[in-house]
């Protein structure tokens, strides 16, 4: 599917797919680990001029949907492109890395040391002049007047998005940690590949991703003391989505007691077994009116997942696992 358009988008609210295709031609860009990236030159052309002129359009009450990849974060993203209000970008690494590239932690475009985590310090006023650019002309560009952006590497940017739109909303995805690692083994599985001896999957660039997760975030972090050891030596799929979902829940627990005015965080169960109250609250905390369309599209689309067996990690991070577990779902203790 390109631009992630299906049957049912077209059926239910066709004029949404025109912003749908600009945002997937000229702004999201295509990183290492997928298909069609000759179109990135177009995408970072198109970036750079709009980052020269003035601002078209007011950014007001950007989203940002954060959580783990693989975590449902897409199809939230969809359902909420069909709105009325809005313009949907998925995973726009291009126009941040467009603000600042040193973001790319999977190495698609900058070949150093990426940032994995950015503060408030770290916006200039360029940073933000530039981001406002770049949001301002895609919401002229395709005629909406709120902005959808799901990136889930903004998890651990939250001051450093509020020091650019201190108006933004965030809603954190929340899924069972035991789906999610799976859908990141079979997506490396599905999509892995070797370039010049050099694998691209999950984990970016020759495992890039993976080694700047434990340098930044998992060696700093004293949750993690007693078993950085063996977590260094990981190199099992599942293992290592379980630490990356362990620290991103960790994270978005936190920023939610940090900040309640401006993050949700949001069950993707929820979601599934009752989309029209779950779409409701989110509807009503990003100040969106409600829309049949978006409702309409989430009863044709959310499945609930066939059951697996029991996964099988790596006893060093089981205790962390299920502790983050149980806090997050303390109804199936």
């Amino acid at each position: 599917m390109v631009a992630q358009i299906d049957r049912d988008y077209i059926r239910i609210r066709p004029l949404k797919i025109l912003p749908r295709i600009i945002s997937y031609c000229l702004f999201e860009g295509r990183p290492v680990t997928t298909r069609g990236q000759w179109i990135n030159p177009i995408v970072f052309s198109h970036l750079s001029v709009l980052s020269k002129l003035p601002q078209f359009k007011k950014v007001e009450k950007p989203i940002f949907i954060l959580g783990v990849g693989r975590s449902g974060t897409t199809i939230l993203g969809m359902l909420m492109s069909m709105h009325r209000d809005v313009g949907f970008l998925n995973e726009p690494k291009a126009i941040w890395h467009t603000i600042h590239p040193r973001e790319d932690v999977g190495g698609s475009y900058y070949k150093g040391e990426a940032c994995y985590r950015l503060d408030s310090e770290d916006v200039t006023p360029e940073i933000r002049k530039t981001a406002h650019k770049l949001y301002g002309g895609y919401l002229a560009e395709v005629s909406s007047t709120r902005v959808v952006d799901k990136y889930p590497e903004l998890s651990f940017r939250v001051p450093f998005v509020l020091e650019i739109f201190p108006d933004a909303k965030f809603i954190f995805l929340i899924r069972d940690g035991r789906e999610t690692s799976r859908s990141i083994r079979r997506w490396s599985s599905v999509n892995g590949q070797s370039k010049i001896g050099v694998t691209h999957d999950w984990w970016g660039v020759d495992n890039q991703k993976w080694r700047l997760l434990v340098d930044k975030i998992i060696a700093p972090n004293p949750y993690f003391a007693e078993v950085l050891a063996d977590i260094r030596c990981f190199d099992n799929q599942v293992d290592m989505a379980a630490v990356e979902w362990i620290a991103t829940m960790q994270e978005g627990i936190e920023l939610m007691r940090k900040y309640p005015e401006s993050i949700h965080g949001l069950k993707y169960e929820n979601l599934i077994d009752d989309p029209d109250s779950a779409l409701k609250e989110v509807m009503s905390f990003c100040g969106l009116s409600n829309d049949k369309k978006v409702l309409d599209y989430a009863r044709k689309v959310l499945r609930r997942p066939v059951p697996h067996d029991p996964l099988d990690i790596h006893g060093s991070i089981r205790p962390l696992f299920q502790d983050t577990l149980d806090y997050l779902y303390p109804e199936i203790i």
